[in-house]
Parts: structure tokens; sequence; C-alpha cells
């Protein structure tokens, strides 16, 4: 007789750890599928490992801003013996533990769906009354030809690389392109980005595009927008790469970082009769996919963010234990851990006119404006944009290209999510000298 669960969660990324601690929290019997690691690609090959990475290099070019600090070395050796440890050395055993002792049922394999309530793991069947898919993401491959033949490097392989290559191809420009390209720069690589959009970071502001791309220039990356590679070959061991426009590029490593697709096919959807389109799961605002049947994180599509991932994760165990709940997505926070840090959080101006709002938007130069970044660096950077809505006089959107925006955006965030009047805003007392001080200069300059 096959075994019963209340949950069985299939994949155990950042969101199905939420939802499985919180169910087994609730004493819940659960099941947990995974066919890798238990956390995922956020611990092991994205999120924890590339800001391990970054840390060292940002670290270097701080003490180069500050005054007084002598310029420390990088040791690659050092670096990639810290980052192993935390990526646990590729090893889940500890989690694994740690989930059996919680009271779960850890099973390491493939799953899939085999109809109502049964999921099937190495050929077995299990049943539950809930089943939550977190299946996750792959990388998505552009169709470059020839590309098959020289090989190339995902997230995965540059996040968990050995040794600095002489020379990186990024192709795409966007927070992965940006966060190892420039990782890999400051290490020593002559680093290309290949950006087919006509700026980096093409959903973000212009302004934030015009920003990232001077301040990666100026670390000495090249950078190319507007282009496409058109096709990949060897020629004496080195890889050979032809753009749209006739340009050619050699290098030692191509890496992609082109987007990521839901993790939907050999999961067996249809037992289930449900019908995923490219994008991902159908969710409902309960993260509900069809009758006991639950979604979270990249596989539905919403918003590919390991902390949104985590959020449904919260979602879903609610749902499930009888305490109705519905997702609120307004107000998510989005970072790339370039230096200076890029920061958003929801609309930017042309969005939101493209939306037909009465938008106002202001910018300032946190040099210029606040006393914060001249005590942080020599040198100062930092400018901050707000977007607002006339006709209800709330903030809409922001964005931050400056040190540190990462901590300070959910400020901005919290405004847009809780509807903050900016009058209430513009009461507010930030502590001297500080970055947050910024959001009441920009306040002031929008024209409401």
């Amino acid at each position: 007789m096959a075994e019963q669960f209340d949950v069985i969660v299939l994949g155990m990324g950042p969101g199905g750890e939420v939802a499985a601690s919180r169910l087994l929290a609730a004493g819940k019997s659960v099941a947990v599928v995974e066919r890798e690691l238990i956390g995922g690609e956020c611990a092991y090959w994205a999120c924890i490992p590339s800001k391990t990475l970054l840390r060292p290099p940002e670290a270097r070019a701080e003490a180069e801003r500050a005054a007084g600090v002598a310029r420390p070395d990088l040791a690659w050796p050092e670096t990639r013996d810290y980052r192993d440890y935390m990526i646990r050395n590729l090893d889940d055993s500890g989690q694994i533990k740690g989930y059996e002792e919680q009271g779960a049922t850890v099973l390491k394999g493939t799953g899939r769906l085999a109809g109502a309530g049964v999921v099937e793991v190495n050929g077995r069947q299990y049943h539950a009354d809930h089943v939550v898919i977190a299946t996750g993401s792959d990388t998505a491959v552009p169709p470059i030809e020839g590309l098959a033949d020289v090989g190339a490097w995902t997230n995965r392989e540059a996040t968990t690389l050995k040794e600095i290559p002489d020379r990186v191809v990024m192709v795409g420009g966007s927070a992965v392109g940006a966060e190892l390209g420039q990782f890999l720069r400051r290490f020593g690589a002559q680093v290309t980005i290949v950006q087919s959009a006509d700026r980096l970071l093409n959903r973000e502001d212009p302004r934030v595009s015009e920003l990232t791309q001077g301040y990666l220039e100026a670390d000495g990356i090249d950078v190319r927008v507007g282009r496409r590679v058109k096709r990949a070959r060897k020629e004496a061991g080195v890889t050979v790469l032809e753009l749209d426009d006739g340009t050619i590029l050699t290098t030692d490593v191509v890496v992609l970082g082109t987007g990521r697709r839901p993790r939907i096919h050999g999961i067996g959807l249809e037992t289930v009769g449900v019908e995923p389109d490219e994008q991902g799961l159908t969710i409902d605002g309960r993260c509900s996919v069809t009758e006991g049947v639950w979604a979270l994180g990249d596989v539905t599509g919403v918003m590919a963010f390991t902390h949104v991932a985590m959020y449904q994760g919260r979602i879903v165990a609610d749902n499930i234990c009888g305490r109705s709940r519905t997702a609120d997505y307004t107000g998510i926070p989005r970072v790339v851990f370039a230096d200076p840090e890029i920061a958003a959080v929801g609309l930017h101006a042309c969005q939101a006119r493209q939306r037909g709002l009465d938008v106002a938007a202001a910018e300032v130069s946190l040099p210029d404006a606040i006393a914060r970044p001249w005590t942080y660096e020599k040198d100062p950077r930092g400018n901050l944009g707000l977007v607002a809505d006339r006709k209800t006089g709330l903030l809409i959107g922001a964005w931050a290209v400056a040190p540190q925006a990462s901590e300070w955006i959910h400020q901005a965030a919290q405004a847009i999510r809780a509807h903050i009047p900016i009058s209430t805003l513009l009461d507010g007392v930030a502590q001297f000298p500080t970055y947050s001080e910024g959001y009441l200069k920009a306040l002031e300059r929008l024209d409401l």
C-alpha cells in the first residue's frame, strides 16, 4: 500500500523549503522530493555563491574609495574555498538530516505527478491530500548556430568555477551578466557583455541602464548593446563568436545570462488535467493550480526571484493549514548586486505612462543632495529616482544605483506596498547621515 501524507512538496529550493518547514511546524505529515540538492539553485549555483564571489572585489573597491585605507590584495584560492564552504561543497546531507529530524520523509530522486493526489518517485507511488509543485526553472539557451559544439557555461559553471578564465563573453545583459561580468573582470578576466536589447537591464528605467553601463565600462568591461551572437565555432582551441553586425570576438569561455524557463515538462501535469504554457503554471491568488495542487517559485512564471518564491511558500502553507491568504505582489524589490548596487521597485516612469497614469518623476544625484555619500567614499556615487501617481498622491516606483541600495530600497518598497501617502512620506525623519535621507530630497522634487 502506498504511503499517505498530508502534503508532498515536489522540489526543495527556497520556496519549497519555506512551505515544507511551515507545514511541518504546523504538525502536517510531509514528504519532500528533490532530484538534486535540497536548497536548490539559489543555495548552490545562484544567489549564495554569486554574492559570496562578488564580495571580495567589492570590499577591495570600497577600500580603494575610502580615505586613508591601503588597497588590499585579492586572493582567488581563499575566495574559492570560502565559496565552497558557503555552498556546502555541493553536499546536502546536513539538510537531509535536518528535515528528517523535523519529521519529514525525504525522497531523493525525480518526482512526477501520477494522477490526483499521487506522486511517483523512482518508480514508487506516494499519496497526499496536497501536492506543492516547486520545481524551479532551467537556463534558457539562445538559438546560436554552433553553440552546442563550442560549449557554454550557465550560471552553474560560472559560480562553481575553479580557475578564472583569461577571456569571457557574457551573452545577455541581465542581472547575471552584470554581476558575474563584474566579478570576473575584477578577478582579472577580460570581459565582454553582448546584449541583444538596446540597453542593459532593459526591464528597468533607461536611466538605470545608462548608469549601469557606465559603471561596468569604468571597470574595463566591453559592453555591446543591440547586438546578437549569430554563430559560434572553435578555431585552434579558441572559441570564435560572430555577432550580427559581422564583428568577431574570441574568448575562452561563453557564459549564458539569457533568462530562465519554468521547469514544467516531465512532471506529470497532464495526469491532473493541467496544461501549462511556456510562461509557467497558472496559479490563482492563493497559489492554487487545481484542487489539491499548489505551485510556487519560478515554475509559476511570477517574478522569478528567490524572495518571491519564499513569500509564495508562506502563502501556500497558510492556505493548506486553513488560514485563507492571497498573495499580493505589489512593491516587490528587485536588486542587482553589482558595485554600486542597482535596486528598483514598482513601475518606472515609461511603464507608468504606458498604463495611462499621470506621472510625476524625479531624480537626485545623492552626492549633490546629502552628506552620507561623502562620508562613505571619496569621489562619491549614487542616484535615486522616484515615480509618483499625481491622481492618487502615491509613490508607484523607485530605483537607486548607489552603495548599499539593496538595503534601503525597502523604504520605497514598503511605501508602495502599504500605499503610504506622499504627504506622510514628506513628514518622515531619516537618521543623519544615511542614504535614506535621499528619499526626502527626491520626494520634494516631485511635481505633484
